[in-house]
């Protein structure tokens, strides 16, 4: 068996997707974005096209071994980001071949279904209470909000007020053991973060994300000891190597590596062993679509230390076009009591509906991040 193709598709709100096609009829799909680049890591799947073109798919490990090394320059965001899609295309076809879901050639499955979160709030959250108490009543077990708007280096504590009062709102509408993640976002940098670290701790959350950013990870272990509330990080990191740091400064509980921004299946499988040898959780980073969502789940499936998985239905980024809409079986993607069953059907477990891809394709997206501003005129992290 062979490659006989590549191709790269813009799909909205905000993502990418990669079609490799072979000689003997299997296709793959992949999620390779990095969202506000879309056109960078689909133009690096393109010029990556000559280590796969007449190549065997199933060799996965060489070809990921051939992408990462064989090109000098390694790493970062859209190189990495290529690569994850390339990689979870290369799964889905393997599962293909085989005639069942990837995860089954991983090792099988150590659990049954998995775990789930929601997004309420969105960008700058509010009536967060009403919203939260919506999604528990749909059966969900736990949310994830952003804290804060915009927060400069110190700041004024009605800000900080303000973020207890919403998460205050969610515990009063949900009761005492619903879960809250709350999403720092990389809009807070250490003064403010352990001020608002320490003072969320009355209200129990589940996990508190990206106190700071992991360009300052070495102040991970200093925050987590301001407060009692497991902190978790990872989204922006892009490789094995990039986490081995992580675990080894210390002071973060879980780990959120994206299986479309750190390598794909492979890397991130490998990601998740390393974070079980430091007791460390894994709920990986998942705000995308529907192949990056059962590639999560694959890694998931055969992850003893994966703990709640995130998920895009209804976030607020989700604008023209939705996570099932570019699935046909959709009801293989259902939230029952905050769970959703693991992939059933081979290679990864979404079946795209290719039509809708290319429909999609013909007028490319160009997503970007909002960009803000504090009250002085200086950038604000979004």
């Amino acid at each position: 068996m062979k490659i006989t193709a590549v191709n790269t598709y813009f799909v909205r709100p905000r993502w990418g997707f990669v079609e490799i096609e072979t000689d003997s009829g299997f296709t793959g799909w992949g999620e390779a974005v990095l969202e506000g680049h879309a056109a960078a890591v689909l133009a690096c799947v393109n010029e990556m096209k000559d280590y796969l073109l007449d190549k065997d798919p199933s060799d996965i490990e060489g070809l990921w071994s051939t992408m990462y090394r064989a090109g000098f320059y390694r790493g970062g965001g859209v190189l990495m980001s290529a690569i994850s899609g390339i990689d979870q295309a290369l799964w889905d076809i393997k599962g293909k071949v085989f005639g069942v879901p990837a995860f089954e050639l991983m090792g099988g499955k150590c659990r049954n279904n998995m775990k789930v979160y929601s997004w309420i709030g969105g960008d700058r959250p509010s009536d967060v209470g009403t919203a939260a108490k919506a999604k528990m009543d749909e059966g969900f077990k736990a949310i994830k909000m952003n804290a804060t708007e915009e927060l400069q280096m110190i700041d004024s504590y009605d800000k900080i007020d303000a973020v207890l009062e919403r998460v205050a709102a969610i515990r009063e509408a949900c009761g005492k053991y619903f879960g809250i993640a709350i999403d720092f976002h990389g809009r807070v940098h250490k003064p403010m973060a352990k001020v608002l670290a320490k003072k969320l701790e009355e209200f129990d959350p589940m996990f508190i994300e990206e106190p700071v950013l992991c360009e300052n990870m070495e102040y991970f272990p200093e925050i987590a000891a301001a407060c009692n509330i497991p902190i978790a990080t990872g989204e922006r990191l892009f490789s094995k190597y990039d986490f081995k740091r992580l675990l080894q400064t210390g002071g973060i509980d879980i780990i959120q590596p994206d299986l479309s921004h750190a390598g794909g299946v492979t890397e991130v499988k490998k990601i998740a062993s390393m974070a079980e040898a430091y007791d460390v959780a894994l709920a990986p980073h998942c705000p995308l679509g529907p192949i990056a969502l059962a590639a999560c789940l694959t890694v998931d499936a055969t992850s003893y230390n994966a703990v709640i998985q995130e998920q895009s239905i209804g976030i607020h980024y989700n604008v023209g076009k939705s996570v099932l809409d570019y699935v046909e079986n959709q009801d293989d993607f259902k939230f029952t009591d905050g769970y959703v069953d693991l992939p059933r059907v081979a290679g990864l477990g979404a079946v795209v509906n290719r039509e809708l891809v290319i429909e999609e394709n013909k007028n490319p997206h160009n997503w970007k991040n909002p960009v803000w501003h504090h009250a002085d005129g200086s950038v604000a992290e979004w």
